[in-house]
């Protein structure tokens, strides 16, 4: 049972798709940062949806997130859009490091892999769609910036995880994706290898805003990322060794990635 009236003070919703206001106390100031650029997709990885929101709601736990997505499709908002809420925790992407105050954070419904990982049920995927393009239609987040968690704490997160259906939203306008070349037998780069291919691949996925370093050694951190970047692009397999399918894929992700703003200006 999720008690819908603790002693916080209620907010006035920012989405009109929230059906309801489930305050949380944890979140704060959002800092060096205008508006928010990314947004954060996780799910919530408990036994019970309701111990999760719980959880975000608990001023002992120290976590929260600006919108629950619940099984059914109903939207709960738990911290205003211009609070920092405390989802993320430590995470990276493109240089930054206090991913909490440059993002909006929203929990989707799931057990996750530890419980089971069922899939998300299409009404579910369809509320998270809907309200993620609700949310860009006030914050200018450009497409490669709708994320996982996994993306930006590979070592720590498999959230959302793969079987979270990304082609959806991107099918409406959400986010930065291009079709998975299948995976096939051939040539594949995996930990303790060397050389400038492994190099490029890291440069890559540094460019596109992975924490990865440009050593051209296949190390840990290296197997971990790629492993993120399957689990959000190349979903089919989901192992850590950079085959031929996730390079193809991650070499049309990087040629189709949207311009910066003012980007194009620059370049003519």
């Amino acid at each position: 049972m999720i008690d819908a009236s603790p002693q916080i003070p209620l907010f006035p919703a920012d989405s009109p798709l929230a059906a309801e206001v489930l305050p949380s106390p944890n979140h704060g100031e959002r800092v060096n940062v205008a508006a928010p650029d990314i947004l954060l997709l996780h799910y919530t990885g408990m036994e019970s949806t309701a111990q999760a929101v719980d959880w975000l709601r608990s001023p002992e736990r120290q976590v929260s997130a600006h919108y629950v997505v619940f099984e059914d499709g109903r939207i709960a908002q738990l911290v205003p859009e211009a609070r920092r809420a405390w989802h993320a925790g430590a995470s990276f992407w493109a240089g930054a490091t206090d991913i909490n105050s440059r993002s909006i954070g929203v929990e989707i419904a799931n057990p996750g892999h530890e419980f089971g990982y069922p899939p998300f049920p299409a009404i579910q995927v369809e509320a998270v769609t809907a309200l993620a393009k609700d949310i860009l239609s006030r914050h200018p987040i450009p497409p490669d910036r709708v994320l996982a968690h996994s993306d930006v704490a590979p070592t720590r997160k498999n959230d959302p995880g793969e079987k979270f259906p990304w082609e959806v939203l991107h099918r409406f306008g959400v986010g930065h994706l291009v079709e998975e070349t299948p995976p096939s037998d051939g040539r594949y780069f995996m930990r303790g290898e060397h050389g400038q291919p492994i190099e490029a691949l890291q440069a890559m996925l540094a460019l596109y805003g992975y924490d990865v370093p440009v050593s051209g050694t296949y190390c840990a951190q290296t197997e971990v990322v790629v492993r993120a970047f399957q689990r959000h692009f190349r979903r089919a397999r989901v192992d850590g060794i950079a085959d031929v399918s996730t390079l193809q894929t991650l070499y049309k992700l990087s040629a189709t990635r949207p311009a910066a703003p003012g980007e194009d200006a620059a370049l003519g």
